[in-house]
């Protein structure tokens, strides 16, 4: 069981049952809509069909919508697409107009008056790059100096100037109301800027219906690196978006910026996705060149909650073979001698009775080198806590909630077990005892660590631990 979890973005290349069963089956527990591209009809067949294949093959799955976000992109060609050449001249243009290998619109109608001659121009993710050589009415004149295929909706990246752009537009709020209705579990938000990003996302959610959905920021801005530590702490989770970072960034400070942003989201007990381009070569072939698998196995070792595929398995030709991929690199990783060397994390944060008593239960756990860890949940904050101390043990959170049970999916280590509300604390400890070893995960002589709270069914109360093996717990009906 795989401690580092996947996050697979749907779209045509996994529109069958057979191809979402097969990705399930071989690891991935969080499903991504990417909302740059499609409709909310495309979105919702395909949010219906993988929850449809989740229920049949019992799998608990996680359901992530991911915003636009106040991003730049070109509208659409003639064609389809272009081949821009070296020193020719190309127009963006700042009202709709159909695309020709002179010229395409821009979804930003103000655009011409965030740029000035000599700004640097990045399209498709910084493979492109031009120059500002003039600005006529609501043209942009351009000198392309690095040339490329440039295909419809492509990203526009302008890394001296910043747009003033607002962070929630009108087609993201259409969209979050789609993710309300539908019950996502979480909204990764595009270009977070800064925590008062954060705050309006949450007070929209909030005023609308949408106050349990997690908020994942994506950090894929200089802004975003720079106010990481308040993003951090207004979000529940992160995204290291390396994909539009690297072109906001330099590209050689990307690996270091990941590994500081891992690192403060473990110390923060806040889940971390790495993100981007992590096969990016299965999306036209059917093997992982020796680059890409190094570099999940690094995010791995970073510490990583999760990896995520993007173009992979939404349009790539391998999607089922993508998540296999991910899932060997995961467990070969995880069962090297030096995975918990690096991942494992010393005390830090409040001295709370929760992170002081998830701490004290994986240490317990390490010593008497215990099957499981044991935690029942209200609200899925005690795993989170016991997890960024990173046992290596299994972490098995016991949840009267459906919904928890999701966005733990999104927890490294943690694996859920439903367990129905409980009126004491020995029917709380025995049955979730029992119900983990119902479904496989334990035998009456594993030895198990129990964290619970009192008053029980309430968050935050963790404040007891018990040791004992599976057959030794009263009334636990373990035969």
């Amino acid at each position: 069981m795989n401690k580092t979890k996947i996050v697979c973005t749907l779209g045509p290349a996994c529109d069958t049952e057979n191809i979402l069963k097969e990705m399930l089956l071989a690891g991935m527990r969080i499903a991504r809509m990417n909302f740059s591209h499609g409709t909310h009809e495309e979105h919702k067949r395909r949010l219906d069909l993988v929850r449809k294949v989740a229920s049949d093959t019992g799998i608990t799955l996680g359901m992530m919508l991911d915003t636009k976000g106040p991003e730049i992109r070109i509208k659409q060609f003639k064609n389809g697409q272009i081949n821009l050449k070296e020193g020719q001249m190309f127009t963006l243009a700042c009202y709709d107009t159909e695309g020709d290998d002179t010229k395409v619109s821009v979804n930003y109608k103000d655009l011409y008056k965030s740029v000035k001659e000599g700004d640097k121009v990045l399209l498709d993710d910084g493979l492109i790059t031009m120059e500002v050589a003039d600005i006529k009415n609501k043209d942009i004149i351009l000198k392309v100096l690095v040339a490329g295929v440039l295909s419809n909706n492509k990203s526009i990246n302008l890394p001296h100037s910043k747009p003033n752009l607002p962070f929630l537009t009108d087609i993201d709020k259409k969209d979050l109301m789609f993710g309300i209705e539908n019950n996502v579990d979480f909204i990764a938000a595009s270009f977070v800027r800064s925590a008062e990003d954060v705050k309006l996302l949450r007070g929209f959610l909030n005023e609308n219906g949408g106050e349990d959905i997690w908020i994942i920021s994506k950090i894929e801005n200089g802004e975003g690196v720079i106010n990481i530590d308040e993003i951090i702490q207004a979000s529940d989770g992160i995204m290291v978006a390396r994909g539009d970072l690297g072109v906001e960034i330099d590209a050689e400070l990307i690996p270091i910026t990941q590994k500081d942003i891992i690192e403060k989201c473990n110390i923060a007990a806040k889940p971390v996705i790495t993100a981007t381009q992590m096969l990016d070569s299965m999306i036209r072939n059917p093997h992982a060149t020796r680059a890409e698998i190094n570099d999940v196995a690094n995010a791995v070792f970073d510490g990583t909650d999760a990896v995520m595929l993007s173009a992979e398995s939404a349009a790539g030709k391998y999607p089922v073979e993508s998540v296999k991929t991910l899932s060997r690199v995961i467990y070969r990783t995880e069962a090297s001698e030096r995975y918990f060397k690096n991942i494992k994390r010393d005390f830090t944060g409040s001295i709370s009775k929760t992170n002081v008593i998830g701490h004290a239960a994986c240490e317990i756990a390490e010593k008497l080198k215990v099957k499981a860890i044991i935690a029942p949940t209200a609200g899925g904050y005690t795993p989170r806590l016991i997890s960024k101390f990173r046992p290596n043990c299994m972490l098995i959170a016991s949840t009267c909630s459906k919904s928890v049970m999701r966005k733990l999916t999104l927890v490294w280590g943690a694996y859920s077990v439903y367990s129905p509300v409980q009126s004491g604390y020995e029917d709380l400890v025995c049955n979730s005892v029992r119900n983990a070893a119902e479904e496989g995960l334990l035998n009456e002589n594993d030895l198990v660590v129990v964290t619970f709270g009192m008053p029980i069914n309430v968050t935050g109360t963790t404040n007891n631990i018990r040791v004992a093996r599976v057959h030794e717990m009263n009334n636990c009906g373990i035969k």
